[in-house]
């Protein structure tokens, strides 16, 4: 009941014209948590004047963005980071409201698809073709080039709803798939590029040992299920006149993937209305890799 009363009382304070006062009173509202945004939405809709308006949009704003920001520690501490609760994530800070089992679904539909297709006598690039042919033929998606001016494109539930994504958000889709089919394909970072690697287990001596250890058998362009050798890679390089590094051809952790897909997404918001949000997503990417 004093918990009631004194809510009521700060929701009356969020009109008050003195910054300092709204600034305690907005503090202290998202002290309580994402269980306000019920009633500040409530009170959105039966407040006609616009400023106190955007004031309550602020507030639903920063308790979503520190509600997103406690379930990402909360992913990034677990044993295992799961790469679609990231992707999840992810999504959440443009779609707040976003609702998960219509993507769980899609996401369970194309792994059995995809699984349908799959027998342990092919080889990887056999392998590769038939996830490529899942998606890109008979799922029809998509592969844009990155444009900044699309979040959309980067977004799991957008990309899978739209059927149109660049590298990142069809990269992503085709990586939950080998995740969910135990197919050996892991993100890498070439510069300017997001490209995904299918790794093969060899075994090499070591001193008076065999190791195993992981080796590349093929480069794949995500936004179009291209395939390349490491001899075209190699090109590549040379073309850029890079000096090819052994750290671009590690994979990427599953918390690297999400740091990295945070970051890209965060230049879809460098104009003056909304740098806040490309601040926020740095905040957040750093969040990540610190």
């Amino acid at each position: 009941m004093q918990q009631e009363k004194e809510i009521s009382a700060l929701f009356s304070l969020i009109d008050d014209p003195d910054e300092e006062v709204y600034g305690a009173v907005s503090n202290r509202i998202v002290g309580y948590g994402r269980t306000l945004i019920p009633n500040l939405e409530h009170l959105w809709e039966t407040t006609p004047n616009e400023q106190v308006q955007h004031r309550i949009e602020s507030l639903i704003h920063r308790l979503q963005l520190q509600d997103l920001q406690n379930d990402l520690i909360a992913w990034k501490t677990a044993p295992q980071p799961e790469l679609l609760a990231g992707a999840l994530l992810c999504t959440r800070f443009q779609y707040p409201d976003l609702t998960i089992a219509p993507v769980l679904s899609e996401m369970e539909k194309l792994r059995r698809n995809v699984w349908l297709e799959l027998n342990n006598y092919l080889t990887p690039l056999e392998q590769i073709n038939v996830l490529t042919s899942i998606l890109f033929s008979y799922y029809g998606l998509k592969g844009k080039a990155i444009d900044y001016s699309r979040p959309e494109e980067f977004l799991l539930q957008t990309v899978l709803s739209s059927k149109k994504g660049n590298g990142f958000g069809t990269g992503i889709i085709y990586l939950l798939l080998c995740e969910g089919l135990d197919i050996p394909i892991k993100p890498i970072q070439i510069p300017g590029q997001f490209i995904l690697a299918y790794f093969k287990q060899v075994v090499q001596p070591q001193g008076q040992r065999m190791h195993a250890v992981e080796k590349i058998e093929y480069f794949i362009e995500p936004s179009t299920g291209q395939v390349f050798t490491q001899k075209e890679v190699d090109g590549y390089f040379k073309k850029m006149n890079v000096a090819p590094e052994p750290s671009f051809f590690k994979p990427l952790s599953t918390i690297e993937t999400i740091a990295l897909l945070m970051t890209e997404l965060a230049q879809c918001f460098d104009n003056d209305t909304v740098r806040y949000k490309k601040e926020e997503l740095l905040i957040l990417a750093k969040l990540l890799t610190d």
